[in-house]
């Protein structure tokens, strides 16, 4: 069995696409999946499975999502082998100043690269700073000038469909979850 993430996109965001843990969990259990577990309320799901074919799980988990909950799902599946990774190869520095800047990671959808969002996004001079890893792009912004980062105005941007972000803190949660350790 291997352990892997699934990070749902959009939901319990502006009271939209309401899905309660509880019933987000009996949704995984029922399509086969075992050990699951939800963190917090924005689709943070992670389970064991014996299947490997992630793309084929992708398909699984969107369609039920969508049949049972009655919402256009989309999933960026994660192995935990990836998310340590994304964890162990956080940019020098990255997390260590909370009281500063505010830390994100984008978890890309398929078919996307890190290289789609670097050549989308413009950092703020001052406020911003990116960085690209495998399947994600790490993102810092400074606290007291927050408002102005382009991460607040990325929602209306075609390339936001094609992301899913999960703030640092989240992220290594998710990781500890996983056993896996930075």
């Amino acid at each position: 069995m291997a352990s892997y993430l699934a990070l749902l996109r959009g939901i319990n965001v502006g009271g939209n696409n309401i899905i309660k843990m509880v019933d987000l969990k009996k949704c995984f259990e029922d399509m086969g999946f075992t050990g699951v577990k939800t963190y917090i309320q924005s689709g943070n799901v992670i389970f064991e499975s014996d299947q490997d074919n992630l793309p084929e799980m992708t398909s699984l988990i969107e369609n039920q999502l969508s049949a049972t909950f009655n919402y256009k799902s989309k999933v960026v599946m994660v192995s935990k082998e990836q998310l340590e990774t994304v964890v162990k190869s956080a940019p020098d520095g990255f997390g260590q100043s909370p009281e500063e800047y505010r830390y994100d990671v984008m978890f890309l959808m398929p078919g996307f690269v890190p290289e789609d969002i670097m050549t989308s996004i413009s950092p703020r001079e001052g406020v911003d700073r990116m960085w690209s890893g495998e399947r994600v792009v790490y993102f810092s912004r400074l606290i007291e000038r927050a408002g102005s980062s382009y991460l607040n105005k990325i929602i209306s941007t075609p390339i936001y469909k094609n992301i899913t972000i999960r703030n640092w803190n989240t992220t290594r949660k998710l990781a500890g979850i996983l056993e896996i350790s930075d």
